[in-house]
């Protein structure tokens, strides 16, 4: 299963590489975006149990469509 974590602030990406090594993040306005797999319903407790542990306010929290892998968007080089 994949997630989506809306969590409220700027989390800067040290933050995040320490202490969700598991998720990638993306920064919008006010917002810090955490997205990846959840392997199951312990570890996704155990991931809401560390957001509140560093104090950091989930907005909102969704279950994303399963994506395969050729699915996924290819990085591109300038002028390509």
């Amino acid at each position: 299963m994949r997630y989506e974590f809306r969590i409220a602030g700027a989390m800067p990406d040290v933050t995040v590489r320490e202490a969700f090594p598991e998720l990638e993040s993306v920064l919008v306005p006010d917002q810090t975006l955490l997205f990846g797999r959840v392997t199951d319903e312990a570890h996704l407790y155990g991931l809401l149990s560390r957001f509140q542990a560093l104090g950091l306010h989930v907005v909102e929290l969704r279950q994303l469509p399963e994506q395969d892998p050729a699915d996924r968007p290819r990085s591109r080089t300038p002028g390509g």
